[in-house]
């Protein structure tokens, strides 16, 4: 965002999280790519010690008590690190999104200020392997047994899995479609986690499969109501776009500008590739498409942050989500065309951006279901009340011809 659009607060935000993005070792990141490093808890543990973790949340948890459109300009900071870090630095803020909107105050005290403290870590175990999109489809249950429930199942692709220290784990409680409920899962003998994916790219961040079997959840780590899963879900869902979103802008801003000096300074036919046509016109096509994304991601932060209608709000985050990680695919793509034959190697990071960005299409929700809530959000609002603005489609000249319209 230009600087003259911003608070000091957020400008002050904004740069603290440059400065740490900037310190994270090199090392780091090549080791995660590498399978060397499988969860970088020391990670987690410096943005905690930095204040960094959860900053929309109450100062009385650990949070500084800001708001969404503070969020997405620390994100698009730490989204230049690729998106395994970036979707650790998020994980926070989709659990505390639960935690401290169903969540009581026990149950805040108990895991919201530890987890922003970065004295425990945490992981949303949700997507099954017979489906990721269709939630309410979960087969891991959860039987009352007294004071607890036992659970049974598996979830996978589930990120910071490995590293975890509790899971936010939802699972079947009844036997009505819609019949979920959320828990907090903390570790123990009874759950398993798998490292079994050889993942194209987001590697480092700690995927894993995870196992339940007869695991004892205590009653009170229930989130909520008992079978309230979906309104949970719903309410998760604005977290875990919109830092997909944001993260998308720091990653494909990195690759504009790597693509962007290695064109000032690679010369081919006597000149900069920068002063070709095709090349110049790919960065120029870049640039327009990020700010694009960005100023819808930073749209919608305030939107949440106005408290819009929900089905607004739900439209929106919808479309930060697949506008911005459709331009982070298309930028690095385009970044690397740019670079030619260099760009596929390991020569620079174009390469590890393009294996990130592909999965960022898919994750909290792939892009084609976003296009199914825009579209249905839309419709409702289109269709709803009235209208106080022109109506347009009288503007023709046989616009009230008879016999015209027909539509059936």
């Amino acid at each position: 965002m230009l600087d003259i659009l911003l608070t000091d607060t957020q400008r002050a935000l904004r740069d603290e999280t440059r400065t740490f993005a900037r310190e994270v070792p090199r090392q780091l990141l090549l080791d995660m790519d590498a399978d060397k490093v499988r969860y970088p808890r020391d990670y987690v543990e410096k943005l905690a010690a930095r204040n960094l973790l959860g900053v929309r949340f109450p100062k009385e948890f650990g949070g500084r008590g800001l708001n969404w459109e503070h969020e997405v300009l620390a994100l698009e900071e730490i989204g230049v690190l690729g998106a395994s870090l970036a979707c650790l630095f998020s994980l926070p803020s989709i659990v505390g999104e639960a935690l401290h909107v169903f969540g009581t105050r026990e149950q805040k005290e108990r895991w919201l200020r530890p987890m922003l403290e970065g004295k425990l870590t945490v992981a949303e175990a949700l997507t099954e392997p017979r489906g990721g999109s269709d939630f309410f489809g979960a087969t891991t249950r959860a039987t009352r047994d007294g004071d607890a429930y036992i659970l049974n199942g598996q979830k996978r692709f589930i990120v910071g899995a490995e590293g975890a220290d509790f899971f936010f784990v939802y699972a079947r409680t009844g036997d009505a479609p819609r019949a979920l409920s959320a828990f907090i899962v903390e570790r123990c003998p009874q759950l398993e986690v798998q490292h079994v994916y050889g993942l194209m790219g987001t590697r480092g961040g700690g995927t894993g499969r995870v196992y339940f079997r007869d695991v004892r959840v205590p009653v009170e780590n229930l989130i909520g109501r008992e079978n309230s899963g979906g309104d949970i879900f719903n309410q998760m869902m604005i977290p875990e776009r919109m830092t997909s979103a944001a993260g998308a802008l720091g990653l494909a801003r990195a690759a504009i500008e790597i693509a962007a000096r290695y064109a000032d300074r690679r010369r081919a036919f006597g000149q900069k590739i920068r002063e070709f046509e095709g090349v110049s016109f790919q960065i120029a096509e870049s640039i327009a498409r990020l700010d694009a994304a960005r100023a819808l991601v930073h749209y919608t932060a305030r939107a949440i942050d106005a408290g819009d209608a929900p089905g607004r709000v739900r439209r929106l985050v919808s479309e930060s989500k697949k506008v911005a990680t459709q331009m982070a695919w298309d930028v690095v793509n385009a970044a690397m065309q740019v670079m030619g034959g260099i760009g596929y190697t390991n020569v620079y990071p174009i390469e590890r951006l393009l294996r990130d960005a592909r999965l960022m299409m898919i994750w909290t929700g792939t892009n084609e279901i976003m296009n199914l809530v825009i579209q249905h959000e839309y419709y409702k609002e289109l269709l709803g009340a009235p209208s106080s603005a022109r109506d347009v489609e009288m503007d023709a000249v046989n616009a009230e011809a008879e016999g015209e319209k027909v539509y059936e």
